[in-house]
């Protein structure tokens, strides 16, 4: 089976020139693919197009149907409405697809509402300047009339008294009477949220002010960091002008649909069920593989670079059941990216776990700069491919990453060094490839014999235990 198709490079102040990038690793000789189908044939089938065209219009199908299930009647005529959006969406699967759901959504409420002040309110992390750059690359800012922007957690804030005290939302984002939540169901950092109120976690995170986020990464911590976001939307302020939530429906094949709820409790608890279904299997998988080299390609931060659906971040931390509520911390969290010296010794006397032993070999291709991570060049060997090095070596969050790190002239090179000093031929490649893995073909082949044994054991006795630990039965 020839490669999957990577996502394309990314012209951005957060990237190197897609002119700089000489080679894909789906083009390198001996790669193959697999697909999540092809594994697990009961996963959920994803919305089949053969155009652009064909998918936009299936997605405003399916966007229009779901708002058919919402209230709207809150919303009069006249009065302003701010959607939300958070940076990520509009990079699952290419982006497409969410900022589809967001047009139709502006439309409908246009009208069934008789109101054309709608706003589009996009939050983002450490990378500031990136929504404004997604708004420009879609034109939403000519399809909203100019009224579309994106808002940092260092703008003016907002105060929301919740149960457990005041908490800081930013203030552009509850600027309007009303607001919709368009968000989407990807399971994302499952080493923070561990599924546990993940459709929650923007109104702490893409909607909150800095002193609000750094509560949730560095008081909270894993488990307990979805409960800010929780909170904070359950606060009398929040509720007094939330009108409902709609999400984009992902999975590990790709876009399932749209869903909408004027209820976020009862929303989460639908999605929390079927994350667990549709990602359960292919994250259990993944940590059954025994040893593979890494390649980063996709024009995203290290942890968020994609594959098959899930992030790096999911394969740093494939050792352990991320899923499974008894694991206080798997072994990539804040907590252990800021613990970690080049020996590993402050990770032991904390009990802290290594990275997920099966990644021998780390090489980059290419990727954003942005996002702190040099734990990982400290903690893996790693090889970064021709002018990505001097990318990273401007990076603000990661001075002193290449200190940890070994230029090399070209991906080819890179592959075959790693593959003498870590005597392992499985290549899996991280790409931005949608429904299933570019991989060497050993790797592939390893994964298709590992696929029946993991079904049965989700299935069986994982799912359960899953469901347990969160009450739902």
């Amino acid at each position: 089976m020839k490669t999957l198709l990577p996502a394309r490079p990314r012209i951005s102040s957060y990237n190197m020139s897609p002119e700089l990038l000489k080679t894909r690793a789906a083009d390198l000789p001996g790669l193959t693919s697999v697909t999540v189908a092809e594994l697990f044939p009961d996963a959920p089938q994803p919305i089949s197009a053969k155009s652009p065209a064909e998918i936009r219009q299936a997605i405003r199908d399916r966007t229009l149907q779901a708002l058919k299930n919402v209230k709207l009647g809150k919303i009069q005529p006249g009065d302003s409405v701010n959607i939300l959006a958070s940076s990520h969406g509009f990079t699952v699967y290419g982006g497409e697809a969410y900022v589809e759901m967001i047009r139709t959504v502006r439309d409908e409420v246009e009208r069934r509402c008789g109101t054309d002040k709608i706003h589009l309110r996009a939050g983002v992390g450490l990378r500031f300047r990136e929504n404004d750059e997604h708004i420009k690359f879609f034109e939403l800012d000519k399809y909203f009339a100019g009224k579309a922007e994106g808002i940092t957690p260092v703008d003016r804030g907002v105060p929301i008294k919740t149960e457990i005290g005041t908490l800081y939302g930013v203030e552009k984002a509850y600027s309007s009477r009303w607001f919709i939540h368009a968000h989407n169901n990807d399971i994302r950092e499952l080493h923070y949220h561990r599924q546990i109120g993940r459709l929650f976690k923007p109104f702490a995170m893409s909607y909150a002010t800095i002193e609000t986020r750094s509560a949730y990464h560095q008081s909270m911590g894993p488990r307990a960091a979805n409960l800010l976001g929780r909170m904070i939307y359950e606060s009398p302020f929040v509720q007094d002008k939330f009108i409902c939530s709609i999400m984009l429906q992902v999975s590990p094949t790709g876009v399932i649909g749209v869903d909408a709820n004027n209820d976020l409790v009862e929303q989460d608890r639908y999605f929390t069920h079927l994350n667990l279904a549709w990602y359960g299997k292919i994250v259990t998988l993944l940590g059954r593989i025994k040893g593979a080299i890494v390649i980063i390609d996709y024009p995203g931060p290290i942890p968020y670079t994609t594959s098959g659906g899930l992030l790096f971040g999911n394969f740093l931390n494939a050792s352990v059941d991320e899923f499974d509520l008894k694991i206080p911390f798997p072994p990539y969290n804040r907590y252990s990216d800021m613990l970690v010296d080049p020996g590993g010794k402050l990770m032991k006397e904390r009990n802290l776990l290594p990275l997920n032993p099966a990644i021998r070999a780390l090489i980059i291709n290419y990727c954003s700069k942005g996002f702190p991570c040099i734990s990982f060049a400290q903690q893996l060997p790693t090889l970064v491919v021709d002018r990505q090095a001097d990318f990273l070596r401007n990076c603000e969050q990661n001075y002193g990453f290449m200190d940890h790190a070994l230029q090399v002239e070209g991906l080819r090179k890179a592959v075959d060094m790693a593959r003498r000093f870590t005597r392992v031929e499985n290549i899996l490649v991280f790409d931005g490839a949608v429904a299933g893995f570019n991989v060497s073909e050993s790797l592939a082949e390893e994964m298709r014999r590992l696929a029946p044994e993991v079904s049965q054991e989700v299935d069986q006795f994982l799912m359960p235990m899953w469901l347990k630990q969160r009450g739902i039965q």
